[in-house]
């Protein structure tokens, strides 16, 4: 039986060296302030397209995506707030969170009392600063850490937001990577947040490499990789879809929060019981190391857009820490220290782990039914090198020649066997070319 270094994409073992490249990438895109709309997605989507080439789509200011409309754009130039002595208290310069995201523009004086109302701090967490938005909802404020509220003085404040909402367009980024079929894998990410490292740029440095592995060679399916704003990009891409590359999805994966040392976390399709759930799951199973998986929930990211009963796609969701369930969550602190190198390339590896079982995964038949066909005769068990546990690799012979009856898929087999799919695939192979399967 042929070694696991040489199965025929060994994506997960091409992934070794990738943490410090996509950690430099992470760094790169943090100062870019981000949003749904405006240059700022812009200039991320420009960067991406150096490592991996997309397609920019730009849907214009009040085309209606389904039960949505695309909003005005949004642009920041500067932001700060003056205290009663002149002296800058807050500045969107020092931080993209520090303004509300899509504040609509104000330049102003006003007494603290007033200005207390478009202030946005967290008590509970008094040394970061919180990230808030209003992108449907025309309003301005200002994020500052609770202590700096706090030391705030009584009397006149100048505000200034330097910011344009006007008629634009959204943007998001296509790229694809032909296959041998034109059944597709998606991935999708979002990339609408301004200076958070594991919800947002995790997601995009990953899926990145990801798809520079995948481009390296010819695959069986055709991968669609998807770099969008949240909701509204999600909703904008089905709908100019809906009739085109939808019906031709098979699998797909939403990938976010992937950046954190937390243990690997799989939310499920709608379905529960796609393809896409029983490879994650048995790839997280056969790690050794701990994960998590949770049902399908219509709350998240956008794997609840694709999960929509209209659409009803087998669209998974794989993080670490799950969003909203580590202290950093959405605030400053959500920052490049937060991630790391080696928990991006051991995510890297997970979701390569994962692409390897889409593309090996087979139904075969046995030739040779009628009991079991002798194996030493024709030297099998003389080619088992490659793995720790030979007896390992001869049952996985036995499990692939069992069920192989044309019910069976390779993941099947893998999964009630409880061996690692690579093995199976191996066996797989080995019975293949020695015309028993």
């Amino acid at each position: 039986m042929s070694s696991r270094g040489d199965h025929p994409l060994m994506l997960r073992d091409r992934a070794a060296g990738a943490g410090e490249p996509m950690y430099a990438l992470a760094r790169r895109l943090f100062p870019l302030c981000r949003s749904i709309t405006g240059d700022g997605l812009r200039r991320t989507l420009g960067i991406i397209g150096e490592f991996f080439p997309l397609t920019i789509h730009e849907v214009p200011t009040g085309t209606r995506v389904f039960d949505w409309t695309i909003p005005r754009e949004w642009n920041i130039r500067e932001a700060w707030i003056r205290d009663p002595d002149g002296h800058t208290v807050v500045d969107f310069s020092r931080h993209n969170l520090h303004v509300v995201n899509y504040s609509t523009p104000v330049r102003r004086r006003l007494p603290l009392s007033e200005l207390r109302e478009h202030l946005h701090t967290l008590p509970e967490q008094p040394d970061v600063i919180p990230y808030r938005t209003t992108y449907y909802h025309e309003d301005w404020g200002f994020c500052l850490t609770h202590r700096q509220y706090e030391r705030l003085p009584e009397g006149e404040y100048e505000v200034c937001i330097d910011a344009s909402l006007a008629d634009g367009s959204l943007s998001y980024g296509e790229g694809v990577i032909p296959g041998r079929t034109d059944d597709e894998v998606l991935f999708s990410c979002h990339c609408c947040h301004p200076s958070l490292a594991n919800d947002n740029l995790s997601g995009i440095v990953v899926s990145v490499f990801l798809a520079r592995l995948l481009a390296e060679r010819r695959p069986r399916y055709t991968y669609r990789f998807l770099f969008l704003p949240g909701t509204i990009g999600a909703i904008a891409w089905l709908a100019a879809n809906q009739r085109t590359v939808v019906p031709r999805i098979r699998h797909g994966l939403v990938v976010a929060c992937v950046g954190d040392g937390g243990p690997m976390s799989y939310k499920q399709t709608r379905r529960g019981d796609a393809v896409i759930d029983r490879a994650v799951e048995h790839v997280l199973a056969t790690s050794g190391k701990d994960y998590r998986v949770r049902p399908f929930s219509p709350y998240g990211y956008d794997e609840r857009q694709y999960n929509s009963p209209g659409f009803d796609l087998p669209v998974g969701m794989f993080s670490r820490t799950p969003h909203g369930e580590y202290p950093e969550y959405h605030t400053s602190a959500d920052n490049l220290d937060l991630i790391a190198p080696r928990w991006l390339e051991e995510s890297l590896a997970t979701l390569a782990a994962v692409c390897e079982v889409l593309e090996e995964d087979r139904r075969y038949r046995n030739t040779n039914p009628w009991c079991e066909p002798q194996l030493g005769r024709r030297g099998l068990y003389d080619r088992l090198g490659g793995y720790r546990q030979a007896d390992q690799a001869r049952l996985a012979l036995l499990w692939v020649l069992n069920l192989s009856d044309g019910r069976h898929s390779l993941l099947d087999i893998a999964c009630r066997a409880g061996l690692p799919f690579s093995v199976v695939s191996d066996a797989a192979r080995l019975l293949r070319e020695h015309g028993l399967l």
